[in-house]
C-alpha cells in the first residue's frame, strides 16, 4: 500500500488498462456525462434562437458558440496547470460544481443573454471536466495503449453527446424546446458530481510514476521540468508534430462549430422537421464517438500521422457533401462520412500530445493543445457566421471544407510520427 498526495490510501501504483480497469471504467462513465452535458444543444439550441429568440443574423445566432469555445479554451488551458498543482480530482469536481445552474439557465433563461452566460458556464464545465479525465486516463494507461485509452475517453463522450441530441430533439419535437429538453442535462449534472467526489480516485501519482521511469527519444529536449510558457511555446510553434497537432484540432472543432451551429438551420430550411434535424445532429457525434474506440487502438498499431492526415481530408469531403446535398439521405452519407473523417483525427492527436510530452509535464501540454483546439469553436463561430452573413450558408460551408483539406495537407507536411513501436 502506498500514501497519494491527497493523502488516500491506495494500493501500489501501476500502469496499465489492465492494472486501473475500475477507475478507468469510472472516469469513461464520467466522461460520458461531460458529453451529454453538450449533447443537450446540439439539436434544440440552434432551434431555439431562430424560433424563440428570433435571431435573423448567423453571426448573432452564433454567439453562444462563441462564449462556449472562447470559455472552454482558456479553461483548458488553466486546468492541466491546476491538475499538476492541485491534483486531478479536485478540479474534476469543481467543474461539476460549476454546472450546476446550466440546465435551468437554458431552460428557463428569459433572455439570449441569459444563453450566453449559460454557455459561458458549460464553457469552464466542458474544460475543467473534460480536460481532467483525458489526463487521467493519460495518467492510468500508460505510454503502451495510450491511443486505445483516448479512443475509450473520446468515444464515450461524443457517443453520450449523439444520444442526448437525438433524445433532446425527440422530446422537442412532442414537448415544445423548452424546458423538457434540458432536464437530462440536470439529471447528468446531479450523477456526474455525485460519483466525482465518492468514487473517483486522484491519480497524480500515477503520472510521478511514469515520469521516474520515462526515457526519452534519443536527442530530444522534452526532458526533465519546463515552465509554462516553454511547454506553449514548444507545443504551439516548435515542436513539428505538437504544433501540427495543435492546428489540426483546432480546425477539427472549428468543423464541429460549423456542424453544432449552422448545419440544422441549413437543414430547416430545406423543410426538414425537428425529429429529422434531431437524426442529423446525432448521426455525426455518434460514428464519430463509436468510431474512436477503433482509431484509438488502430493508432497504437501503425502510428498517428497518417490516419490524422485521412481524417482531415475525409472531414473536408464530407462538409463539401453537405453544402452539395439538398435531401435528407445525402446529407446522412455526409454526417457519416464527417463522423468517420473526425473519429480518424480525435483521439490520434491526443495521443500524439501523450506520446511527445514528458510525464512531468504532459498535463500542461495536453492543456496548451486543448486551448487550441477548443479555440476552434470560436473561430470557427465567427468565421462561419460572417461568411454566412455575408454570402450564404452555403458557400460558408464550401470555404470551411477548402480550409479542412489545407489542414490536412499541413500534417502530411509538417507532423512526424510519435508512437513509440513506430
Amino acid at each position: 500500500m502506498t500514501t497519494d498526495t491527497t493523502g488516500e490510501t491506495c494500493p501500489a501504483i501501476r500502469l496499465g488498462l489492465r492494472a486501473n480497469l475500475a477507475q478507468f471504467s469510472l472516469l469513461v462513465v464520467v466522461n460520458a456525462l461531460v458529453g451529454g452535458m453538450l449533447g443537450q444543444e446540439r439539436t434544440v439550441l440552434p432551434l431555439l434562437a431562430d424560433d424563440v429568440f428570433h435571431l435573423s443574423a448567423y453571426t448573432a445566432a452564433m454567439t453562444y458558440i462563441l462564449a462556449f469555445g472562447a470559455t472552454k479554451a482558456i479553461t483548458n488551458f488553466f486546468a492541466g496547470t491546476w491538475s499538476d498543482r492541485y491534483g486531478r480530482k479536485p478540479v474534476l469536481i469543481a467543474g461539476w460544481l460549476i454546472a450546476l445552474p446550466v440546465p435551468a439557465m437554458l431552460a428557463w433563461g428569459p433572455t439570449w443573454g441569459w444563453i450566453i452566460a449559460a454557455n459561458i458556464l458549460l464553457g469552464v464545465n466542458q474544460g475543467l471536466t473534460w480536460s481532467t479525465t483525458v489526463i487521467m486516463k493519460i495518467d492510468l494507461a500508460g505510454p503502451e495503449r495510450r491511443g486505445l485509452a483516448m479512443g475509450f475517453n473520446e468515444a464515450a463522450g461524443y457517443v453520450a453527446v449523439a444520444a442526448t441530441a437525438m433524445a433532446t430533439g425527440a422530446i422537442a419535437e412532442h414537448a415544445g424546446l423548452r424546458p423538457e429538453p434540458f432536464l437530462l442535462g440536470a439529471a447528468y449534472v446531479v450523477l456526474a458530481l455525485g460519483l466525482s467526489t465518492l468514487a473517483v480516485r486522484e491519480t497524480r501519482d500515477h503520472a510521478r510514476f511514469e515520469a521516474a521511469r520515462h526515457v526519452s527519444r534519443a536527442g530530444s529536449e522534452h526532458d526533465g521540468e519546463l515552465t509554462t510558457r516553454q511547454i506553449a511555446r514548444l507545443t504551439s510553434l516548435r515542436d513539428r508534430a505538437l504544433s501540427a497537432a495543435s492546428q489540426a484540432g483546432l480546425v477539427n472543432n472549428l468543423n464541429d462549430a460549423l456542424a453544432w451551429g449552422l448545419f440544422p438551420l441549413l437543414f430547416a430550411a430545406h423543410g426538414l422537421s425537428i425529429a429529422q434535424i434531431g437524426v442529423l445532429a446525432a448521426l455525426y457525434p455518434a460514428v464519430w464517438g463509436a468510431g474512436q474506440m477503433l482509431t484509438g487502438w488502430w493508432s497504437d498499431r501503425i502510428g498517428r500521422k497518417h490516419l490524422i492526415t485521412a481524417g482531415m481530408l475525409l472531414q473536408a469531403v464530407a462538409i463539401g457533401l453537405v453544402a452539395a446535398g439538398t435531401t435528407f439521405s445525402v446529407w446522412a452519407t455526409a454526417q457519416v462520412l464527417l463522423g468517420v473523417g473526425t473519429a480518424l483525427v480525435y483521439p490520434t492527436l491526443l495521443a500524439v500530445v501523450g506520446d511527445v510530452a514528458h510525464p512531468a509535464w504532459r498535463a500542461r501540454a495536453v492543456g496548451v493543445y486543448r486551448l487550441w483546439r477548443d479555440g476552434g469553436f470560436a473561430v470557427g463561430a465567427l468565421l462561419a457566421g460572417a461568411l454566412a452573413d455575408a454570402y450564404s450558408l452555403t458557400t460558408a460551408i464550401w470555404a470551411i471544407a477548402a480550409l479542412t483539406a489545407a489542414s490536412g495537407l499541413v500534417v502530411a507536411l509538417r507532423m512526424y510520427e510519435t508512437h513509440p513501436r513506430t
